[in-house]
């Protein structure tokens, strides 16, 4: 019985154990691509370590102030958006800049589902993902959490600035 080998099982969650928080992400000055990564990893729940890939384990996230998001290196002019409508020449195209005119909140909301899986747990993410033009939202019932001054303090060991 020397050469015995204890075995720890893997944690893994079930759907009925899950918490579900809710963050608050103010887009004020964010890049986009950052951004959009910072809240997929939150829908996923990538940040917990009861993390498991095929339960919903993420949290939801209240986006505000998206319309103050910036990008870098002359996106606005230089990234285009393509959209097919099926019909011939129905191939419609529209820049990062424009998109951001029309309706800044189909922006940010693109670029987190193509960040978050693409079959039906994606779905059910991205449905946890609200996000707004200005700072004003409806779910201050829920009453989400700053997740800047999580991030800052759980990850760079800093205390945030207030």
């Amino acid at each position: 019985m020397r050469n015995a080998i204890v075995r720890n099982p893997t944690p893994l969650a079930r759907p009925d154990s899950i918490e579900t928080a809710w963050w608050l992400v103010d887009a004020d000055g964010q890049v986009l691509g950052r951004l959009a990564a910072r809240i997929a990893t939150i829908l996923m729940g990538k940040h917990k370590t009861l993390y498991t890939p095929h339960v919903n384990t993420g949290d939801a996230v209240v986006v505000t102030n998206a319309a103050k998001v910036r990008t870098t290196g002359g996106k606005s002019a230089k990234k285009v958006y393509t959209h097919y409508s099926g019909y011939p020449s129905g191939l419609k195209r529209r820049t990062l800049g424009a998109m951001m005119d029309k309706n800044p909140v189909n922006v940010i909301k693109l670029a987190v589902r193509r960040m978050l899986p693409k079959n039906r747990l994606g779905k059910k993410m991205f449905s946890r993902l609200w996000v707004y033009k200005d700072a004003e939202h409806p779910h201050q019932a829920q009453q989400p959490v700053p997740w800047d001054k999580h991030w800052v303090k759980k990850r760079m060991g800093k205390q945030p600035a207030e």
